[in-house]
């Protein structure tokens, strides 16, 4: 039986977002891109919400690179306490430097203090199982290595299609980090197009056989999310409009061609 299959790309701590989304869908399997904390102001709600739905069985959650920035100190900490190696501990320390840095400054405020010590145990839950790159076919059925070649998919993950480059050896780090401009992305045989958060445009945009389609929901309250139906056509996407500053997307680079999509405009939140 075949089921719906809805993306959502960069969350970035907008729980009212992924509320909204999950009341549009109320019977869809959720396929997050990852980056779902950092930068916005609902970091832990949006994670909560995350677990909630794949408790359920409705949601399959996959890494970006700010879950990976995140990972690294808690990983080094748990390192030093069972050998006690200063220099897991040094590690440990600059891994959390550099993810507040990029943006986990903001869940260290929302949480009132953040440490490597006292690490909340539903972030350390999040972050502990994540996915990196999967392959949704017609049916629905998301799997985590290509189909066959006759079977036509499309590639999810969250930056790019696992490749080797000269600045990421594995494959699975490219998927998290590369730009568009860093390719070109060879597709495996079977894959229809691959689909993408990390890179913020302007509207969701096609570049050959590549879909973008991060919004930067935290700042300019736009989230596309991604209904994949039949791989062999593009697929229907809708633009939930909530609050935000949605001139701010001017200052996103424009490159390929623009994609058709469907705005919905949120309802204002009920004056408390």
């Amino acid at each position: 039986m075949s089921r719906q299959v809805v993306v959502l790309p960069d969350l970035h701590g907008r729980a009212d977002l992924l509320a909204a989304a999950v009341a549009r869908y109320p019977e869809a399997h959720f396929l997050s891109l990852g980056d779902a904390i950092d930068r916005g102001r609902q970091n832990m709600e949006t994670v909560a919400g995350l677990l909630r739905l794949r408790a359920e069985g409705r949601a399959t959650l996959l890494m970006g690179n700010h879950e990976r920035m995140a990972q690294e100190g808690p990983h080094w900490y748990r390192e030093y306490l069972g050998t006690h190696d200063l220099g897991a501990y040094r590690r440990a320390m600059e891994g959390f430097q550099i993810w507040m840095r990029a943006g986990g400054d903001t869940v260290r405020q929302e949480l009132g203090g953040l440490s490597l010590e006292q690490f909340p145990a539903l972030l350390d839950e999040y972050l502990a199982d994540l996915g990196r790159v999967v392959y949704v076919t017609g049916d629905g059925q998301i799997h985590d290595g290509p189909p066959p070649a006759d079977v036509p998919s499309v590639l999810v993950a969250h930056a790019a299609p696992p490749v080797v480059h000269e600045r990421h050896r594995n494959p699975l780090s490219a998927a998290l980090w590369l730009r568009p401009f860093e390719g070109p992305f060879p597709l495996p045989p079977g894959v229809v197009y691959s689909l993408h958060g990390h890179t913020p445009v302007r509207t969701p945009t096609r570049l050959n056989r590549h879909l973008y389609v991060d919004l930067g929901a935290y700042e300019t309250g736009r989230l596309a999310v991604v209904e994949i139906g039949n791989p062999r056509n593009l697929p229907e996407i809708t633009v939930l409009c909530g609050r935000g500053a949605p001139e701010l997307a001017q200052r996103y680079p424009r490159f390929g061609e623009p994609v058709p999509v469907q705005p919905v405009e949120l309802a204002p939140p009920a004056p408390r």
